[in-house]
């Protein structure tokens, strides 16, 4: 079942159809307003409420969605209270929108390093802004890229990742350790579709950025 976590950072033009076939919607606090301009109702509004005014939240809660007030001194961010709503609800596949941009720089690598716990291993959990989709992949393990020939991948390490594969890459890996802080796999390229990316240990985060059409 597929939800989607509407955070309180940027987004494209073409963020919106990201909620086709969505079970669910959920907004992570003011995440919200960007809901409320799509016309969109989510299930729930989910936070402490300091980025969406009440004249906002009193609308959509007209039209059907809960608000879930949490305190403003708390151990976990909006987006985290609203992605363990979405996997209570049931969901297999989450996408996170809104996740980066705007001012707050602290949230957004927040959020990157989110989509790495392990508490979401159970599920398949995506942020996208655009023609970017960020991932995690956890050893061992393989992952089919989605992208076409010509497009961008960076594979990121979370700590230190041992026995990279590569699959239809521009710049092979074969069996390499990425450590914690070089960027030896940024900006690689898919040169076969379908690639692929595999790592025996550790966690990558891996960005596929496609063509615009």
């Amino acid at each position: 079942m597929k939800a989607v976590v509407v955070a309180h950072g940027a987004f494209d033009p073409g963020d919106r159809s990201q909620l086709d076939g969505a079970a669910l919607i959920f907004a992570a606090d003011g995440g919200a307003v960007t809901l409320d301009t799509w016309g969109v109702v989510p299930q729930a509004v989910i936070g402490d409420m300091d980025s969406v005014d009440e004249a906002t939240l009193a609308r959509l809660a007209a039209r059907g969605a809960t608000i879930e007030r949490h305190p403003t001194s708390k151990d976990q961010t909006d987006l985290e209270l609203a992605l363990a709503r979405a996997m209570a609800a049931g969901a297999t596949e989450v996408v996170v929108l809104g996740a980066f941009g705007g001012a707050r720089l602290d949230h957004g690598l927040a959020n990157a390093l989110l989509l790495a716990d392990p508490l979401y291993s159970g599920i398949a959990l995506r942020a996208v802004r655009g023609a970017a989709t960020v991932s995690a992949l956890r050893g061992p393990g393989r992952r089919v890229l989605a992208g076409r020939t010509g497009e961008s991948v960076s594979l990121v390490p979370i700590g230190d990742v041992t026995d990279v594969r590569s699959e239809g890459l521009a710049y092979a890996l074969r069996g390499e350790t990425l450590a914690l802080g070089r960027a030896r796999g940024v900006s690689n390229e898919i040169r076969a579709a379908p690639a692929a990316v595999s790592c025996g240990t550790g966690v990558l985060l891996i960005i596929e950025i496609a063509r615009r059409k």
